[in-house]
């Protein structure tokens, strides 16, 4: 894969380029770390309009209207909680998420796919605990074999994560941008000032 390897699994629309806005739910922390939860900043200025959120902070560009002149929000902040969800979808995402975008058979990070550990043709289902990321080479490598038969082995075993591990995979992958304004309200791993 070329470039950057999260590209490929999640695409900003345009509007996302030139000032988004990031979203906190009203405990002020992001509603998503990756995707990190980003408005455009049209979305952003439309939910202050409406008083749905509080702007915390602003960018240096300006927006008008014929009669207002308003600082694009860079940080808002929903004035209603959305509780976040305890059930993780299984999704191609959540999936590749849960594994860290690595194969799990060599750990290499590109061109994935996903394999079953115990193959379809042989009863395996598809789920949480029988799926795992996996690239093309090792993909097509253990083919419908089980993994003794193809002499390969698991660099962990798959299982169904809960939202809170999915959400502390995704903060260990920041966005290619992030402004200034948005540090104080996201916890990377950082080490704090003594």
């Amino acid at each position: 894969m070329d470039g950057d390897f999260r590209t490929s699994f999640v695409r900003e629309p345009g509007s996302l380029k030139h000032h988004p806005a990031l979203v906190l739910n009203a405990d002020y922390r992001p509603l998503s770390y990756y995707p990190l939860s980003l408005w455009p900043w049209q979305e952003a200025v439309k939910a202050a309009f409406l008083d749905r959120v509080d702007i915390v902070a602003e960018y240096d560009k300006v927006v008008r209207s014929p009669t207002r002149t308003i600082r694009i929000p860079s940080v808002v902040v929903l004035k209603d909680f959305v509780k976040p969800q305890k059930r993780v979808a299984f999704t191609r995402f959540n999936l590749f998420l849960r594994d860290e975008f690595s194969c799990q058979y060599c750990g290499c990070k590109g061109d994935l796919t996903f394999d079953h550990v115990v193959p379809r043709a042989r009863g395996g289902i598809t789920s949480w605990e029988n799926v795992v990321a996996a690239c093309s080479r090792c993909n097509l490598r253990k083919g419908s074999k089980s993994l003794r038969q193809a002499g390969m082995s698991l660099r962990r075993a798959p299982r169904r994560p809960q939202a809170t591990e999915l959400r502390d995979v995704g903060r260990k992958f920041p966005p290619n941008y992030l402004h200034d304004s948005w540090l104080d309200f996201l916890y990377w791993d950082a080490e704090l000032e003594a």
